[in-house]
């Protein structure tokens, strides 16, 4: 059995790696290329960019920001913000990427996951499923930073992007996000158990028996994280880490 991939998600914002809290209050960490150097050295199996402005400001990441991340790393990355056309995917590969993380378009325009599945193949495209509780509808999918909601439920609106050609997904609650509570497991395996492509789990990691319980219970293929991978401690004091003795982890 593989174990899963342990993923550091990181928010940038105007060029500087930031944590939010419920996908508020951005916090400044630091400089997001001195965060790949480290991740480098304690030898990351993969890191996810995500611009948390992109799609507000109605632009993509920017390019020269993801080729520098390409010169410097040493793993595999994936970039996401403002992603809406087929040349902004092709753009990002050719500046270094190996796939792209596509959020609120997928929700605007479902089709278009399909058609860049169909051009770059799809191991190239993961879809990030943002999820929020509501007081009417209960557990939904959100865009625009959670700003939105939609008519699907996680589960539905994983299949249909599976169905429409997304290699992967990351399933993200929104409100645990910076929580340091714990993932949501019920949640997280709902969707697992829909689908047949690898499920990302993303969402209120506080430590190492987190990644250990999301893995064990709700059958994910990949755990991300971004407060655990920024800060020590709950006490939010910055300090890049990444666990050292991945494999021992979980087996």
């Amino acid at each position: 059995m593989l174990r899963p991939r342990i993923i550091p998600v990181l928010l940038i914002q105007d060029q500087y790696l930031v944590k939010t809290t419920k996908f508020k209050n951005p916090n400044y960490i630091g400089d997001p290329i001195n965060a790949v150097q480290i991740y480098n050295d304690l030898k990351a199996d993969e890191l996810v960019f995500l611009d948390i402005e992109a799609t507000k400001e109605g632009r993509l990441i920017d390019l020269d920001f993801v080729r520098l991340v390409g010169e410097e790393a040493n793993m595999p990355f994936s970039v996401g913000g403002g992603i809406r056309n087929i040349s902004g995917i092709r753009n990002i590969i050719s500046a270094g990427a190996e796939r792209v993380v596509i959020g609120s378009y997928a929700l605007e325009n479902p089709d278009f996951v399909k058609q860049a599945s169909e051009i770059f193949g799809v191991s190239t495209i993961c879809v990030c499923i943002d999820v929020k509780k509501s007081l009417l509808k209960g557990q939904c999918v959100w865009s625009k930073n959670g700003k939105k909601s939609h008519k699907y439920t996680p589960v539905e609106f994983a299949r249909l992007m599976e169905k429409n050609g997304a290699g992967e997904i990351i399933i993200q609650s929104i409100d645990r996000d910076g929580s340091m509570t714990g993932y949501d497991i019920s949640l997280l395996k709902k969707v697992s158990e829909t689908v047949t492509i690898p499920v990302i789990a993303l969402g209120g990691a506080q430590d190492i028996e987190d990644l250990k319980k999301c893995f064990k219970e709700a059958y994910i293929s990949g755990v991300a994280a971004g407060s655990l991978f920024v800060y020590y401690d709950s006490n939010k004091g910055v300090l890049i880490n990444y666990p050292e003795e991945k494999r021992s982890l979980f087996f």
